[in-house]
């Protein structure tokens, strides 16, 4: 079977980054990585880059066939939950192969209290129950959700400033990870914070504060994420996902 010689990897993660790195050395193997420019400024992997978006799935079907894309692997963030439907869509239009990957979910273990929600609007309606002083790691798109709570304080952590309406009493703090644990454990006391909402992300760059709020015996509101579209082929690691790449279905 021929080498692989022009993968698209949808980014925007450090999966997607680590699998550019992988595949940066494979002989023949062009890889391009396209992040959608939605950080002012985002951490580029090696080799080439497009940042913006295509146009709905119909320009993305445009795109691979232009390019004479061989294959595509979603690695964008598992709440990316359109730009993956328009890749199962664009792909199945284009007769391109898709892989997605993405990183295992977080799971609770002993000590954890966890309440795990269906989206951001269900996560604001269970607040009121739980605390006064809210921790949102949730990113700075759709705050909205908690706007209307204005008996609650809010802490919202995110790289780049919030987009659109957010809550009436807030504190920004602009940051990026990965998070130490004995920094998400004093900013968690430094805030008197008593609740937590976050997605269910997984991974570790961001998970020292879940180990944080169970030692502080503090609630967590968990988002599920998105399921992934039927049909299409899923692993958990840039090592499944680089095998994968140089020699696709």
């Amino acid at each position: 079977m021929p080498v692989l010689t022009r993968l698209l990897i949808l980014g925007g993660t450090g999966e997607a980054r680590r699998l550019a790195t992988a595949l940066a050395g494979e002989p023949g193997c062009r890889v391009v990585s396209s992040l959608a420019g939605r950080v002012r400024v985002p951490v580029l992997p090696p080799g080439d880059v497009r940042i913006g978006g295509f146009g709905g799935a119909d320009g993305l079907a445009r795109w691979l066939r232009d390019k004479v894309i061989d294959a595509v692997v979603d690695a964008t963030h598992p709440f990316a939950a359109r730009m993956t439907a328009n890749a199962a869509t664009a792909c199945a239009a284009a007769g391109v192969p898709l892989l997605v990957l993405r990183r295992p979910g977080w799971t609770a273990v002993p000590g954890d209290d966890w309440r795990r929600v269906g989206s951001l609007p269900a996560a604001a309606a269970l607040l009121p129950s739980l605390g006064r002083r809210v921790f949102v790691t949730t990113g700075r798109r759709d705050l909205a959700a908690f706007a209307g709570l204005a008996d609650l304080w809010f802490l919202v952590r995110s790289v780049d400033p919030p987009e659109g309406l957010v809550p009436q009493r807030m504190q920004l703090l602009l940051d990026r990870g990965p998070f130490a644990l004995d920094g998400e454990r004093a900013l968690l006391r430094e805030h008197r914070v008593d609740v937590l909402v976050t997605r269910d992300s997984g991974g570790t760059m961001t998970a020292a504060k879940l180990t944080a709020a169970r030692e502080g015996a503090i609630p967590v509101v968990m988002v599920e994420r998105p399921t992934v579209p039927p049909r299409v082929a899923v692993v958990t690691t840039v090592d499944e996902a680089a095998r994968w790449a140089v020699r696709p279905p």
